[in-house]
């Protein structure tokens, strides 16, 4: 069964020992860095109280997918899987994938406070100054941000910023060509404001979908409803119409006006990408209409973190490596054994492909595919394809493979003017000004020459069959070794 609401998801890690409630921390830079700390060193999930200028009860929750664990447990899939394992998993899981949209329903916990018009007031809520360079407080950054295409009827939902400018307005960066804009886009090309709702903490699966990479037209309700097995229940917002998920912690309605008739200056904003690329812009605001939470609020809190350390979801790289998986297959490529977006790299940078190669060309083959699938194109920067004999989730497996079977002079290409967008720490100033997004990728192949494969110097490994007949008569020399968290 899946997790009715955050709170549950948040009572099972504390039930498991994985949970800490922190009190008395400061809403300013002392909660954010106490979460950076706890990601890097892979530490509990936390809840913080209490919070300086607070009262208690209005909360933030942190970390609660930022460890393979914990972001299995959420998604429904076994414990103990690692690296490659989580990939082939979700492989198999997305093959079976079939929508399941929503459920309208008339009420939910969401209501149980609400606040209209003047009313709105966002500074009671503890919205956090993240980061030392941050511009300014970020109430959304694991938040889902709610759209509806005016021509098409479709809803769309991803986690894109949200910073509190004053009690009744936000800022709302979202990059060129997602899709959440391009909806936006459409309502001010007619004049209009766009209508947005964002939810502030949410069910733990339904968090995952909105950080897929759906085609349009697709939307993440319905792939929330896919991974947990069961529709998502959804109440209609009575500002927007947009729908909302009934047990969110935190939502908010509102509207975005035109560029062209009113900005503000957003950011800086530490991104995933570990920089401040984008720097303080003007950005579009929400005007904010409403604004409903549950008692004892509780705000998702996901602010980025510098590679390679999971800043929301542990294993993201793994969904994302499925899906480019998948759509090389689809393609019609051949031979591909496994596909790993490596985590010290980030969810894009680095694109790991191993590959059974079965004909002069086929790894060049390979790697031009992995290299033009539109799952996670934005700011991949390197593609490097592997033999089968190399695990493509183990990094120093990858880079022993680049050291040892890769010619520069014949083994590297550079391909030009692809997509990337302005998180791109590369992206220099003068395209900025232009608005030029483009950058450039290597393609790296790492595997053994084709055409003399036979004579390429054997490797150093003992046998899967002499390790197995050891293992077996000196396992208990192996027994109690500490395993990785």
């Amino acid at each position: 069964m899946p997790f009715i609401d955050m709170r549950q998801f948040i009572d099972v890690l504390q039930s498991q020992g994985d949970l800490k409630v922190v009190e008395g921390a400061d809403w300013d830079l002392e909660i954010g860095t106490i979460t950076e700390l706890a990601c890097q060193k892979e530490a509990h999930a936390m809840v913080f109280d209490k919070i300086k200028g607070y009262p208690a009860g209005y909360r933030i929750a942190v970390n609660l997918l930022s460890t393979h664990r914990r972001a299995l447990l959420a998604s429904g899939l076994p414990q103990g899987l690692r690296g490659l394992e989580i990939v082939k998993a979700w492989k198999e899981r997305l093959k079976k994938y079939k929508p399941v949209p929503p459920r309208k329903v008339s009420e939910g916990p969401l209501f149980e406070n609400v606040f209209k018009d003047e009313q709105v007031n966002l500074w009671k809520l503890p919205s956090p100054k993240w980061n030392e360079k941050d511009g300014g407080r970020y109430l959304g950054t694991g938040c889902m941000v709610i759209t509806k295409d005016p021509d098409e009827g479709w809803v769309n939902m991803a986690p894109y910023r949200v910073m509190v400018h004053d009690e009744k307005t936000t800022g709302l960066y979202i990059a060129a060509a997602h899709h959440g804009r391009v909806m936006m886009e459409k309502y001010h090309a007619r004049g209009q404001d766009a209508p947005v709702a964002v939810a502030f903490g949410q069910e733990v699966a339904t968090y995952i979908a909105s950080t897929y990479p759906l085609p349009w037209g697709q939307s993440e309700y319905e792939f929330a409803g896919f991974l947990r097995g069961e529709p998502v229940e959804v109440v209609e917002g009575p500002v927007t119409g947009i729908p909302i998920p009934a047990t969110a912690e935190i939502a908010m309605e509102g509207f975005v006006p035109p560029q062209s008739k009113e900005t503000r200056i957003e950011g800086p904003f530490g991104e995933w990408p570990g920089y401040y690329a984008h720097g303080a812009m003007p950005e579009p605001v929400v005007h904010v209409k409403a604004l409903y939470h549950r008692d004892d609020p509780i705000i998702f809190g996901a602010p980025p973190r510098r590679p390679p350390y999971p800043f929301d979801l542990a294993g993201r790289g793994a969904i994302r490596a499925a899906q480019v998986w998948e759509e090389m297959e689809r393609a019609g490529v051949t031979g591909v054994k496994g596909v790993y977006k490596l985590e010290s790299g980030g969810i894009h940078f680095i694109t790991a492909v191993s590959v059974k190669q079965l004909h002069q060309g086929h790894a060049n083959w390979v790697a031009s595919a992995a290299a033009s699938v539109k799952t996670g194109a934005p700011l991949t920067r390197i593609v490097i394809v592997v033999d089968e004999d190399i695990d493509p989730s183990n990094i120093y497996d990858v880079m022993w493979a680049v050291a040892t079977r890769c010619d520069p002079e014949e083994a590297v290409q550079i391909v030009k003017g692809v997509w990337s967008n302005e998180l791109d720490p590369m992206i220099s100033p003068e395209k900025k000004a232009k608005h030029d997004y483009t950058t450039s990728r290597i393609i790296i192949n790492a595997c053994r020459p084709y055409r003399w494969m036979n004579d390429f110097p054997p490797v150093v490994d003992a046998s899967p069959e002499i390790k197995k007949k050891t293992l077996e008569k000196w396992a208990s020399l192996f027994e109690g070794v500490p395993k990785q968290a």
